[in-house]
């Protein structure tokens, strides 16, 4: 008899034991999202890399990820700590993590002054202990930036300045809209490629920045651990200085702080990261969207198909893809003019966004978009009406446009 109980409470309390697995499994299917989709996803690898490509790009990926400490040199004035926290899920940064820019013009009106013995180009409003955060000189100019997503930059990255010279003379000849390059020196550990061309002053084209500043992803990576970080390395080896203190670091840490292999690993992930991918592209209001889109003239800036030169990641050699984008600097008129620039161009002229990535850009802002390089606008409608100068016969016709066939074209946005 003992034993026929010991039997009936062990079944009793295995039954217990399913009946709680089981309540538990049904309660993470609850409170845990199904797995998101690849068209749904910025972070992942483009295809095709080899082992030990996909090997450097994870250790890039862990690098990105990577949060610097006081001890590590962080600092010893900064903006985040790591580069994931401007790039949430490699997307667009959000009004919290911005970047403050500032300079002035010099009495000619003419060459533009970074003020790098003031603390310029970049605010480091956050700083270590015991050393203060830097504060805007007086009188400057300033503007506000929000981290663009980095997906899919390895194919910008290939494309040739043949390409961008072309597009640019191509548009000079067709008088819609006349977009410029900003040809910017050369840092001394930059390396020019097969494809880049120099002008007469042995100075390179500029392409990712929102001024077309930085000439490859090595160089950007370079600038946003030292502006962003406080990060030195081999390429270099100065720390941000607040010179309103002194003209001295003050982080205690060895310079550099990282190796030349960790900043061309992170610029590695960068460039093998997917480009964004498309959504909804059968669906009838896309595509009279992307119609309206083209009719209204978007497309003479935002070019839908580039062509990438010869690289040594298979998926980028002479491809094709889609960013919407000239990489060229058009003029947008007083509506964004912040009386800021970087290297030659004007205050008013930015480098034609890509597009990619739009309709997924809410996700790495907590749920709302901020549009434009400073995110002043909130929807798609509000960004183009800010659209002046070479985009305002764009914008006149958008003005036209019936609201649903407004609707349309912000399906199509959506759908980048």
């Amino acid at each position: 008899m003992q034993k026929i109980v010991g039997e009936m409470t062990f079944k009793k309390i295995s039954i217990l034991i399913v009946i709680a697995l089981f309540a538990v499994v049904s309660a993470c299917e609850t409170i845990m999202p199904d797995e998101p989709a690849p068209e749904e996803v910025l972070a992942e690898p483009i295809e095709d890399l080899t082992p030990a490509q996909l090997n450097l790009h994870l250790q890039g990926d862990g690098e990105f990820a990577r949060i610097f400490s006081q001890a590590e040199g962080l600092g010893p004035i900064f903006v985040q700590a790591s580069c994931e926290s401007c790039h949430i899920g490699d997307g667009k940064g959000h009004l919290f993590t911005a970047l403050t820019r500032f300079g002035q013009y010099e009495q000619d009106g003419v060459t533009w002054n970074s003020l790098l013995n003031q603390g310029g180009p970049q605010l480091q409003h956050r700083s270590i202990a015991n050393y203060p955060a830097e504060a805007i000189p007086n009188g400057v100019r300033q503007a506000t930036f929000i981290a663009p997503n980095v997906t899919g930059l390895g194919f910008l990255e290939a494309v040739t300045d043949q390409t961008i010279l072309d597009l640019m003379n191509e548009q000079a000849l067709a008088g819609i809209v006349s977009g410029t390059v900003n040809y910017v020196d050369a840092p001394d550990f930059f390396t020019p490629k097969a494809h880049h061309i120099p002008n007469g002053q042995g100075q390179y084209i500029g392409r990712f920045g929102r001024k077309a500043a930085a000439i490859d992803l090595v160089h950007q990576t370079t600038n946003a651990y030292k502006q962003d970080m406080g990060i030195t390395s081999d390429f270099d080896l100065q720390d941000p200085i607040n010179y309103a203190v002194s003209g001295l670091s003050g982080d205690n840490v060895a310079d550099p702080e990282i190796p030349a292999g960790t900043v061309n690993a992170v610029a590695f992930y960068i460039q093998t990261l997917k480009a964004p991918p498309r959504r909804n592209t059968n669906d009838p209001q896309v595509i009279a969207g992307e119609n309206i889109f083209k009719q209204i003239g978007c497309e003479n800036c935002h070019k839908q198909t580039l062509t990438a030169g010869p690289s040594i990641i298979s998926e980028i050699n002479n491809k094709d893809f889609h960013p919407y984008t000239d990489m060229l600097l058009h003029d947008m008129g007083p509506e964004l003019d912040d009386g800021y620039t970087e290297g030659s161009v004007a205050t008013s002229e930015w480098r034609t966004m890509p597009l990619w990535g739009l309709g997924l850009q809410k996700d790495s802002q907590g749920g709302t978009q901020f549009l434009l390089h400073d995110g002043r606008a909130t929807n798609y409608n509000q960004a183009i009406q800010l659209h002046g100068g070479e985009a305002d016969f764009a914008r006149a016709n958008y003005r036209q446009l019936s609201q649903a066939q407004k609707d349309q074209l912000f399906k199509f946005l959506d759908s980048l």
